[in-house]
């Protein structure tokens, strides 16, 4: 089994690293990667476990950019051997861009009379939406956490805050100097048509379309694997796990089983750490 889309307590999910290689290792999970949004803090803290344990953990991230205006997001993988010192302090400009937005969030929220404060939300790592959504449930605010996001977070939401993010061509360029290999995360949430946008993207240096997630239909899959080998594109895959925060959605397996990313996707991952070893 492999999972190329999971997220740890270091950024919105609700299982520790540690805990995430734990449940990893006893689904049959052979390879992981944990892709925190923009930080490496989740990856760092369970490589030495998932050594231990021999389970094949893959350095990832998972960037917040736009495109055209919209949010949409970008995975990014290492295989070898690992991120560079560059791109790493490049993400900590992302953290501090993010911290900055949930400062104003706060201050939106507290304007339309909900009593929330940075300093309430538990958080481990990187802080985000999510963690506001969770503090709205649990204050009477939200009957769940996509209540939370409808009313009050999302794009559409009475206190949505909009961050300054990089763009998708800025990242991209930042993943390809790190020697990475990019991906475009969940391509069925893309607004555009992607089947006109992707071959733009293809020659700005997106390496891969995440074909395989917990989102797609079949039928959705399907496409994005034809418009991935027409543009001889590589594929990724992946459950994008959070825990509790998105209860429907099971490490590997995905929503309703759902979800099997076959061994083929990880043709880049081996040609990658041939070509770098």
């Amino acid at each position: 089994m492999i999972d190329l889309h999971v997220h740890t307590t270091e950024s919105d999910g609700t299982f520790t690293p540690v805990a995430v290689i734990d449940a990893a290792q006893s689904l049959g999970v052979k390879v992981l990667a944990i892709t925190d949004h923009d930080t490496f803090l989740g990856y760092d803290q369970a490589s030495r476990h998932a050594r231990a344990i021999r389970l094949h953990l893959v350095c990832g991230i998972e960037l917040s950019t736009k495109l055209q205006g919209q949010s949409t997001h970008l995975l990014g993988y290492f295989p070898c051997p690992g991120a560079t010192q560059s791109f790493r302090r490049w993400v900590l400009d992302l953290q501090r861009s993010r911290h900055e937005r949930n400062i104003r969030l706060a201050e939106q929220l507290q304007k339309l009379g909900v009593p929330i404060k940075l300093s309430d939300l538990k958080a481990n790592g990187v802080t985000g939406r999510p963690h506001f959504a969770r503090r709205l449930v649990e204050i009477g605010f939200a009957s769940n956490i996509q209540h939370a996001f409808d009313e009050y977070l999302a794009e559409s939401g009475k206190a949505y805050v909009a961050r300054d993010e990089p763009t998708l061509a800025e990242g991209l360029c930042r993943i390809r100097d790190a020697q990475g290999i990019s991906s475009l995360a969940h391509p069925v949430r893309i607004k555009d048509d992607l089947a006109l946008v992707l071959p733009e993207l293809r020659d700005l240096g997106l390496d891969a379309i995440e074909a395989y997630h917990s989102d797609h239909s079949s039928e959705d899959t399907l496409w994005f694997l034809k418009l991935a080998a027409d543009l001889r594109m590589l594929v990724t895959g992946g459950s994008d796990f959070h825990g509790a925060n998105k209860p429907d959605v099971q490490l590997a397996t995905g929503r309703n089983g759902n979800l099997w990313v076959p061994d083929i996707v990880l043709r880049w991952l081996t040609e990658s750490e041939r070509h770098l070893s």
